[in-house]
C-alpha cells in the first residue's frame, strides 16, 4: 500500500496518536514537514490517503502553501482519495469545499464536550451521544453543501464533518499527553485569564493520562472509519 501522507504545519503539532494508530496496523506513512519548508507535492498520485494537522495560521492567511495545499485537496476529492483534518486541517478541508471559515464567537481551548449533530451517522455508532475532546482554536468553519455535520460543541456549532471519504476536524483528537503538555506550558500567557470557553493552564493538564486514554478511544473510532476507507480503495487499485 502507498503511504499516507501526513501534512505538519507547526513544529509541536505533529499526528501525535494518529501515528500511534497508524505504526500499530503496520500502515506506511510520510510526514511532509510544511513547517521546514518542505514543498507541497504537484499531485496525490504517491499517497493512499492524505492527513492535514493543526497550527496556529489562518487558512485565510496568504500563504502559497495554502493555496497549493487546497488545491491537492481538491484533486484528492476527485480522484476519491480519502482526506482527514484536524483542527487548521479541518478548516482547509472546508475551505477547499467552498464553505467559508470565520472567527468563532469566542476562542474554545481546553477538554469540553461535543455531542452528535447527526444521530444516524454510520460514522458516530461506535460512540455515546456525547463525550468530552480536547480544543484550541479560534477560528471556524461551516458545513460545506453535501457535507453531513457530525459533532457540535457549546461554543462551537462545527465541530466535525463529513463528505464521501473526507472527515474534517475542527477539534483535536489526535493529541498525546505530552502533547497537552507542551501546548499548555508553550501557551501560559494565553491561559492567564481563563473564562468559560478557555480552561486554565491547571484545568488543561489536570489527570491528563486518563483524560487522553479517552479521547484516544474515540479518535480510533474515527480513525478506524477512515482508514478502512483508505484500504478499500487501495484495493480497488490493485
Amino acid at each position: 500500500m502507498k503511504p499516507i501522507y501526513i501534512f505538519r504545519h507547526f513544529a509541536c503539532e505533529g499526528p501525535g496518536y494518529f501515528a500511534e494508530f497508524l505504526e500499530q496496523r503496520q500502515v506506511p506513512y510520510r510526514i511532509v514537514a510544511i513547517d521546514q519548508s518542505e514543498p507541497v507535492p504537484a499531485n496525490v498520485d504517491a499517497m493512499s490517503g492524505l492527513v492535514l494537522m493543526g497550527g496556529p495560521m489562518s487558512v485565510n492567511d496568504p500563504l502559497p502553501w495554502i493555496a497549493e495545499e487546497l488545491k491537492l485537496i481538491r484533486q484528492a476529492r476527485e480522484d476519491q482519495l480519502p482526506v482527514l483534518g484536524h483542527c487548521l486541517g479541518g478548516q482547509l478541508i472546508a475551505k477547499s469545499l467552498g464553505a467559508q471559515v470565520r472567527v468563532n464567537a469566542v476562542p474554545e481551548i481546553g477538554w469540553h464536550p461535543v455531542e452528535k449533530a447527526d444521530t444516524h451517522s454510520a460514522w458516530l455508532t461506535a460512540l455515546p451521544s456525547r463525550f468530552d475532546v480536547f480544543h484550541w482554536h479560534g477560528e471556524t468553519f461551516d458545513i460545506p453543501a453535501g457535507a453531513t455535520h457530525l459533532l457540535r460543541s457549546a461554543w462551537c456549532e462545527n465541530q466535525a464533518f463529513v463528505l464521501d471519504s473526507l472527515l474534517a476536524f475542527q477539534c483535536h483528537v489526535e493529541m498525546t499527553a505530552p502533547m497537552v503538555r507542551v501546548w499548555a506550558d508553550l501557551n501560559r500567557e494565553t491561559l492567564a485569564q481563563p473564562s468559560a470557553s478557555v480552561q486554565s493552564h491547571e484545568a488543561i493538564v489536570a489527570a491528563v493520562e486518563q483524560r487522553v486514554k479517552n479521547l484516544q478511544t474515540v479518535a480510533e473510532a474515527f480513525y478506524r472509519s477512515w482508514l478502512a476507507r483508505v484500504r478499500e480503495r487501495a484495493a480497488g487499485q490493485v
